[in-house]
């Protein structure tokens, strides 16, 4: 029996299949009926907006045409990174670049964990090739 003002046990959904995909919140539902067929009148008034000067309406538009970008491509000369050894020319070229005004701070520190993760790689690696050496020697024991 369900506990006091609760409608089902404890840990037991009414439905158990979770919402259905695609389903919609009712007031996103809502809101989309209100504004059925004014969207074209809506979006000629924040234009109107827009060109007469009111920022915050030229700023919603110029966000729907030219959306902010998340990220860029970056170009600059990285050495080649073999192992733990070369990761202190990585980071170098890295502050060099961030002192050269080419790349930011924050896309140094993504491309420094790209660094990072590739040292790490080749650690694994050379460390899964000195173990096979190690067990051929052996034996395997």
């Amino acid at each position: 029996m369900p506990g006091v003002g609760r409608k089902f046990e404890r840990g037991q959904s009414g439905n158990p299949a979770g919402r259905a995909k695609g389903s919609r919140n009712r007031a996103t539902l809502a809101l989309e009926a209100l504004l059925e067929g004014e969207a074209e009148c809506i979006t000629r008034k924040a234009i109107e907006m827009a060109l007469a000067g009111d920022t915050v309406a030229l700023r919603l538009c110029m966000e729907r045409l030219i959306p902010a970008r998340k990220d860029r491509p970056i170009r600059f000369p990285l050495p080649e990174i073999q192992g733990p050894q070369d990761l202190t020319r990585a980071t170098a070229a890295l502050l060099e670049a961030v002192a050269a005004g080419d790349i930011t701070p924050s896309e140094a520190a993504e491309l420094g964990k790209l660094v990072d993760a590739h040292v790490k790689a080749v650690e694994a690696a050379d460390f899964a090739q000195r173990l096979a050496a190690l067990e051929a020697r052996t034996g395997g024991t």
